[in-house]
């Protein structure tokens, strides 16, 4: 423990050049105070002191902003970088060299049973805002765009935008998508707007045809 410890806070130097000190880091970080207290519940946890692993960890989110379930399993060399809203559920895996940026959430989807949070593989990078949903595999060396919603598997060395999220690159290679171009996207109103001009031109060309007999009767 003292070991992941010790590595966590050499993390935060190779992640963040605006770190400057140690006991600056030590005192000053919520992200740092968030995992640690983190390793310290999921400890207890696994000890079956699930009393004391919720409180621990409602403590470091009330002090930290930050939302770790105690059951989460989360991998070395693991950084949150501002952190601040970034809530992590109760069935959620997460490797080694992963980075996540504020607001994101990896979450359920409802109230399912059994393995509801995401497997988040190893050198991961999940953007500001992010959230991802679901029983669902983030693949090693993939990178999450900011403000995307993620809701099924992502390949390895994939990078992820858009909600809901969409690949588009693999492998160093950009993905074509047809359907993502905006200009041809479906205008529901224009849509509607169309079949209103339709219907009144339907209509009025039935009451000009009506004027027109009764005129012939006259």
């Amino acid at each position: 423990m003292k070991g992941i410890i010790a590595e966590d806070l050499n993390n935060v130097f190779d992640q963040d050049p605006a770190a400057r000190s140690k006991w600056e880091v030590i005192f000053t970080y919520s992200g740092l105070h968030a995992i640690w207290s983190h390793r310290m519940a999921h400890w207890l946890w696994k000890k079956k002191r699930y009393f004391l692993a919720r409180v621990l960890s409602q403590m470091s989110r009330h002090f930290t902003g930050i939302e770790i379930h105690p059951a989460a399993k989360i991998g070395r060399r693991f950084f949150m970088d501002h952190g601040m809203g970034i809530v992590i559920g109760e069935t959620c895996e997460i490797g080694d060299d992963v980075t996540l940026f504020q607001g994101v959430t990896l979450g359920g989807t409802g109230k399912e049973k059994g393995k509801r949070h995401p497997t988040v593989g190893n050198d991961v990078l999940i953007s500001a805002g992010a959230k991802v949903l679901g029983s669902i595999t983030i693949g090693d060396h993939s990178k999450i765009g900011a403000g995307s919603v993620v809701l099924h598997d992502v390949p390895s060395n994939s990078t992820v935008v858009g909600i809901p999220g969409r690949v588009v690159r693999q492998n160093g290679v950009k993905v074509h998508h047809h359907d993502l171009n905006h200009t041809d996207l479906p205008d529901p109103v224009a849509e509607k707007m169309h079949q209103l001009e339709h219907q009144l031109q339907k209509l009025e060309d039935e009451l000009n045809t009506l004027k027109a007999n009764i005129r012939k009767e006259e």
